[in-house]
């Protein structure tokens, strides 16, 4: 019967395509080309170990029909020509772009992936060894990975061609806004946090005599003989005396793992893990973005120092403090206009943990810029580890966790899935999927009232509508499905966040 229906279906569709090219036109959604295999809604999985012969694929699927041939069953399966990288881990999608950046933790490869030809670009140069966190800017200019092996924040910046490798002892996350003109890396287990700025001429000048000529809070500038980037600590070591206690300023932060930007660019808001990386209090601390700023040319404002962290705040005399506390835990977060989701896991009297999702609202009052709602229980997860979140149809948000079944509901005997499907309208959690392994990615297929999944290693499919499963038999893969991306999303929201 369904073998009958997806012919009907494939029918309907082929009909379509005649209509389409009697019309002269082979375009889609915001006049994009129709690629090679002709789908206008396709699903990219990062497959590790496909066969003996590769460590690594990247294969797509028709997210319309869910299979992965074509609908006519000419074209047996679907995948992107000329991938070479080992384990693919992770997908950074750039439909807006139509881009993908695949990193692969076999080789420590970043492959920039054409969604249009459905073709691999290559892998980017300059990177050192293999990075616990990536990105690359939407236009390719720049790379900031953490290399926790190497102790280096590795900086690419492809607009000179140059390699600059930044000592900080390890860093093991990096995290950049949007507009890809601000990055910031965080060191495991500290209470510090860093960011970079590209030196203008006269910079590089001063800079050169060594460590000694370098501003206070620098902890390294490369090349040091004539230095083109800088790495600098938040919370400058003029404030803080030689046992390492601050001068009139408590510390900002508590085991601060990442940091998510607002949508107008102007506020980065930093995650405290707390106690669950072996900190004390989970938090979100709000920072002005412009003094990070690290394009030559653009620096606006003085370096973030304890009295510049909090300069927006200033702003507002009423307002007491840009730290709030999250006691559900803080390790991941997303921001929908003016409202922030922030995931996390909080611990329990018995030593293990629960997972939680606090509503957050970016609306200032008379004493905060901030303010959250209680936290509403979701899957649990590994602690301080990266989670994956996205927001998808049906006003849906999707939250999945690794080592769901090391919580405290494994432990009591309550449902423990790795997946949470939570609804943005009434902010109440909708249901928690089955446990089918870690959930290491989220696709949300705009428009089609779906969701793919890379979970335990494969792929599964449910409806936003009301959180049931699809049938996934002709998208599984051979090998290890490690991450999903839509790659024909509308924007570059479409997004897991990691």
């Amino acid at each position: 019967m369904k073998k009958r229906s997806l012919w009907l279906s494939a029918g309907g569709a082929l009909v379509a395509a005649i209509a389409l090219a009697g019309c002269g036109t082979t375009t889609y959604f915001a006049g994009r080309t129709l690629p090679p295999s002709g789908l206008p809604d396709r699903v990219l999985i990062a497959v590790q170990n496909p066969s003996v012969a590769s460590s690594g694929a990247l294969t797509f699927v028709d997210a319309y029909y869910d299979i992965r041939f074509s609908y006519n069953q000419k074209i047996p399966g679907f995948s992107i020509t000329g991938y070479s990288g080992q384990l693919p881990v992770t997908i950074q999608n750039m439909p807006e772009e139509q881009l993908g950046a695949v990193y692969g933790a076999g080789d420590g490869s970043l492959h920039v992936v054409n969604y249009q030809t459905e073709k691999d670009n290559g892998a980017q140069k300059g990177l050192n060894g293999v990075s616990s966190s990536i990105f690359i800017t939407r236009n390719q200019s720049y790379i900031f990975a953490a290399n926790q092996q190497a102790t280096v924040l590795t900086v690419v910046d492809n607009t000179t061609s140059g390699t600059y490798a930044l000592s900080l002892p390890g860093v093991y996350r990096v995290s950049v806004n949007p507009g890809g003109s601000a990055a910031m890396a965080f060191v495991q287990n500290s209470n510090y946090a860093y960011y970079v700025r590209k030196l203008t001429a006269m910079e590089t000048l001063n800079y050169s005599g060594g460590s000694s000529t370098w501003p206070k809070a620098a902890m390294d500038c490369e090349p040091q003989n004539s230095p083109g980037w800088c790495l600098f600590q938040m919370q400058s070591p003029d404030s803080i005396d030689a046992t390492g206690n601050p001068y009139g300023a408590p510390l900002v932060f508590d085991r601060p793992v990442k940091a998510i930007f607002s949508a107008d660019g102007n506020t980065a808001y930093v995650l405290n893990c707390g106690s669950e990386c072996g900190g004390s209090t989970s938090s979100v601390t709000e920072l002005p973005v412009a003094p990070m700023i690290y394009l030559s040319g653009q620096h606006s404002g003085s370096l973030p120092t304890n009295t510049a962290l909090h300069a927006d705040c200033a702003a507002t005399p009423s307002v007491s403090s840009c730290t709030l506390a999250i006691p559900g835990g803080s390790s991941n977060a997303l921001v929908s206009s003016n409202i922030m989701y922030v995931a996390g896991q909080q611990l329990q009297p018995d030593g293990l943990f629960t997972g939680n999702l606090t509503v957050v609202s970016l609306v200032g009052t008379a004493t905060s810029t901030l303010s959250a709602s209680a936290p509403a229980g979701i899957s649990d997860g590994a602690p301080g580890a990266p989670s994956r979140m996205l927001l998808a149809d049906d006003n849906t948000l999707w939250v999945g966790m690794t080592k769901c079944n090391n919580g405290e509901r494994f432990a009591k005997g309550l449902p423990y899935g790795c997946l949470t499907m939570f609804n943005t309208s009434s902010n109440s959690v909708i249901m928690l999927e089955p446990y089918l392994g870690d959930l290491n990615g989220i696709a949300g297929v705009i428009g089609l009232h779906k969701v793919y999944v890379a979970q335990g290693g494969q792929v599964y499919i449910f409806h936003t509508t009301d959180g049931s499963s699809i049938n996934n038999q002709y998208v599984t893969v051979t090998g290890t499905a490690s991450d999903v991306a839509f790659m024909d999303g509308h924007t570059d929201g479409d997004n897991t966040v990691y």
